[in-house]
């Protein structure tokens, strides 16, 4: 759950990228792609959760490989609405297919499916990380990314309840 506080904090501090509008454009756009496929919310949150447990190991490789370069840079891309460009940055094609065989095996999804959803999704993960980033000109690093990576420091990272979360703070009653 660190990353959506991290999420909320970044909402509420005024140098950095996150907003309430981007955090509501981001699972809107994952709710869209799950009822564009007729996916249940709760599969959907599986796949999420999968899919974090998956991206986590990625991103912190290529992180290690140039210094945390990499990893600025795709959260930028997102922010600039690239995400496509963001899933062939850094998942090469067989990462790609292991992820989605990974997730089908899981969630009892066609390997289709989840081939179509790959590139809207790490659109939204990406969009949803790139909410820590500092605004122009403000150095700093990316909380959001960096709870995301390992939210409690034991390894278990779970989008999946953090979009559930997000589904709740923007449904709240008024």
């Amino acid at each position: 759950m660190s990353v959506f506080f991290e999420i909320l904090s970044a909402i509420n501090n005024p140098n950095q990228q996150g907003s309430i509008d981007q955090l509501s454009q981001v699972v809107h756009s994952v709710q869209q792609l799950g009822a564009e496929q007729g996916i249940s919310s709760s599969t959907l949150q599986t796949v999420l959760s999968s899919l974090g447990g998956l991206l986590a190991p990625a991103l912190k490789q290529q992180g290690a490989v140039a210094g945390g370069l990499p990893l600025d840079n795709l959260t930028e891309l997102a922010g600039a609405g690239m995400g496509a460009g963001v899933l062939s940055s850094f998942l090469t094609p067989e990462l790609q297919q292991q992820i989605v065989q990974a997730i089908a095996q899981k969630t009892g999804l066609p390997a289709g499916t989840l081939q179509s959803l790959l590139p809207g999704l790490i659109s939204a993960v990406t969009g949803f990380l790139s909410m820590g980033a500092g605004k122009s000109g403000v150095p700093g690093s990316n909380p959001v990314l960096s709870a995301f990576l390992d939210s409690d420091r034991d390894g278990d990272i779970d989008l999946g309840d953090a979009f559930k979360f997000a589904t709740r703070f923007l449904n709240a009653p008024g």
